[in-house]
């Protein structure tokens, strides 16, 4: 197997927790197995979220762990000057447009209310589809014409080539906000094709984000996103809840702040990992890592 360059690509919605390190720690882990590149790229298109210390904390965390990576921004200057997604705008458009060329999108003025009421998951149920809704009407998002029950091949990094069907929560998925900015779907789908990413880490809970955002691809001329690997991982949980930011799940800041030095993380990286040995940097958790998940051989 034959890979290029992967990415790093945390939220700075939050402090960064274990659970986007060991994300990282695969990543890293996998890229040195396979000669790939590690790009650092940093998701700050929901800008009502962004908040300095959250970017300043991701650099602080990848420099105190030692978790190195090719390209991307060194520094929050660097990064918001060359690398931050406002400056890729024009490409995200760019898909809009050819999505509109082909009578692929349309509008939707419905809140969170009108979703919940429609279902109780607040999946969209095709509501605005045949209202005809100006595609430029302020306060709406632009959505994708999805097909019912629609089978979508994945690479994953494990398994081979393996068809999933387009989760309901994935219908008529949303390509670009209220805001007018592009949705994460959209988004990460067109940085990586633009930075030639081929092998992608997430965690298993993206599984629907993967699939929504290959078959959006799939609907575009210049798909290179289909030659992308996924490796979706097991969650970090803890007490049986998903490690996140929104519950300030083992900020590694907090854990600095107690004092915890580098080597404490990665051994806690290992223990969640269930790894069979104690590791204390990045070298060791590589190692154990690698020797513990197979490869498809296609």
């Amino acid at each position: 197997m034959k890979l290029h360059k992967t990415r790093l690509a945390p939220t700075p919605s939050g402090y960064l927790h274990l659970g986007n390190v060991i994300s990282f720690l695969i990543t890293v882990s996998l890229a040195k197995k396979h000669g790939a590149k590690i790009l650092l790229r940093i998701d700050d298109l929901d800008q009502k979220r962004v908040r300095s210390e959250y970017i300043q904390d991701i650099f602080d965390t990848l420099e105190f762990l030692e978790i190195p990576y090719d390209e991307g921004p060194r520094d929050s200057k660097e990064f918001l000057k060359d690398y931050s997604q406002v400056h890729r705008i024009p490409i995200y458009k760019d898909i809009i447009y050819e999505l509109i060329d082909k009578n692929l999108i349309f509008s939707c003025d419905c809140s969170r209310k009108t979703l919940l009421n429609k279902h109780p998951k607040k999946w969209y149920t095709g509501t605005c589809l045949h209202r005809n809704i100006p595609l430029w009407k302020s306060q709406t998002s632009l959505r994708l014409k999805t097909e019912k029950n629609a089978s979508v091949d994945l690479n994953t990094y494990s398994k081979g080539q393996k068809s999933y069907i387009l989760p309901r929560a994935m219908d008529f998925f949303m390509v670009q906000k209220k805001d007018r900015f592009a949705s994460y779907q959209l988004a990460s789908m067109a940085d990586d094709m633009s930075f030639g990413i081929d092998l992608i880490v997430r965690g298993m809970d993206l599984l629907p984000s993967t699939i929504a955002q290959v078959y959006l691809s799939n609907q575009l001329d210049d798909n290179k996103f289909i030659h992308s690997t996924f490796h979706h991982h097991l969650l970090i949980k803890k007490e049986g809840k998903k490690l996140s930011k929104s519950i300030g799940s083992y900020s590694i800041s907090q854990m600095r702040k107690a004092g915890m030095k580098k080597e404490s993380i990665y051994q806690l990286a290992g223990k969640y990992l269930n790894l069979k040995s104690t590791v204390s940097n990045l070298e060791e958790f590589s190692s154990l890592f690698l020797s513990s998940i197979p490869q498809s051989s296609k």
